[in-house]
């Protein structure tokens, strides 16, 4: 949101604490500032502009804490023709390309099932951050990054993009099949669907052999993934009719036994039961303030030297206000008091 809709500023600390500042008070202002004088990191999502009106722009901050790495993600970026255009996932996964090549011919554009963008965008800002760190480290200085939805749309467009710019040829929608490798994509089975990744020579010949087509090796239409490639609406046909004869279950076990790569298409509470999940810890339960126990996924990195773990819950919104303003700026408690109840926090 712009500022000037914007009631409220949110901040985590390295202690998973909750702090609530009305920014619309000067009061709000002054705490972010002090905050700020003693952060590692700053990270805002205001439109481009709007941190810097309310006096809480990059050099206003880092002019009293030089160390501080102020992070900024937007939709478009902090320049440009579109800086003020306001960013949300669906639409910069329309205009950023990514909706163009997601589905098939038949069903139109389609968007990815979940953010995939807004996530993107925020694992490229997490990694510009640990580097920005580092480098705070060799010079003793922070920085101020910069990033948005758009350029980490770009950047993912990666195959698709890169052979575009190579060939100039804009590439299609095609829903679970690859534009230059086949057979590699899903197929209906008699119960359910699964996908196969036929991804080189070798594993051609030992699902053909595991398919009880052998014959296919020979064919000359489908000898080399050239070939495939040029014929691929005979052969799909052909394994179209093939998988719908035998269950999810059975041709899995087939082809896992002929080590040809494949997977069942799995439902999200298949999902997490599923024991290499488990096993891995990506699932983990902890206890909620409000809401009980609440089951939530787990970490997706191991360190083994410095170990993570889910411990808390995520916080209450405003938690953690008084604990924060009182450890991080020694502020009484009837101080405190005063700014809740003015409606500063």
């Amino acid at each position: 949101d712009d500022a000037g809709d914007a009631s409220y500023f949110l901040g985590i600390n390295r202690n998973k604490k909750s702090l609530t500042v009305d920014l619309k008070s000067p009061e709000g202002i002054s705490l972010v500032r002090q905050l700020a004088e003693r952060a590692d990191v700053l990270i805002e999502n205001f439109r481009p502009g709007a941190m810097a009106r309310l006096g809480l722009g990059d050099d206003q901050l880092r002019g009293a804490n030089p160390k501080l790495i102020y992070a900024s993600l937007s939709g478009f970026g902090a320049d440009g023709p579109m800086a003020d255009v306001p960013g949300y996932d669906l639409i910069v996964q329309a205009w950023g390309g990514l909706m163009s090549i997601t589905g098939t011919a038949e069903s139109g554009p389609l968007k990815v099932g979940v953010a995939i963008i807004d996530l993107v965008a925020g694992l490229m800002l997490g990694k510009s951050i640990a580097a920005a760190l580092y480098a705070r480290e060799k010079t003793g200085l922070g920085q101020k990054i910069d990033t948005s939805l758009l350029e980490a749309e770009v950047a993912v467009l990666i195959n698709a993009g890169s052979n575009y710019l190579m060939n100039g040829k804009v590439p299609g929608r095609w829903g679970n099949a690859h534009p230059t490798i086949v057979p590699y994509q899903s197929f209906q089975t008699a119960d359910s669907y699964l996908v196969i990744g036929v991804a080189s020579e070798g594993i051609w010949q030992r699902f053909c052999k595991a398919i009880g087509k052998t014959d296919l090796v020979d064919d000359a239409r489908f000898e080399k993934n050239a070939n495939r490639v040029e014929n691929r609406d005979a052969l799909i046909r052909l394994l179209t009719e093939i998988f719908r004869s035998r269950d999810n279950h059975t041709w899995l076990q087939i082809l896992n036994e002929a080590e040809v790569p494949c997977a069942p298409i799995q439902t999200i509470d298949q999902v997490f039961h599923a024991p290499q999940v488990l096993h891995r810890d990506m699932l983990v339960e902890v206890a909620h303030p409000t809401a009980g126990t609440v089951r939530m996924a787990g970490l997706p990195v191991k360190l083994s030297a410095t170990p993570a773990s889910v411990r808390l819950p995520p916080p209450l919104l405003g938690e953690h206000s008084e604990q924060v303003l009182s450890s991080w700026l020694d502020m009484s408690a009837d101080a405190i008091e005063r700014l809740k109840k003015k409606g500063v926090i």
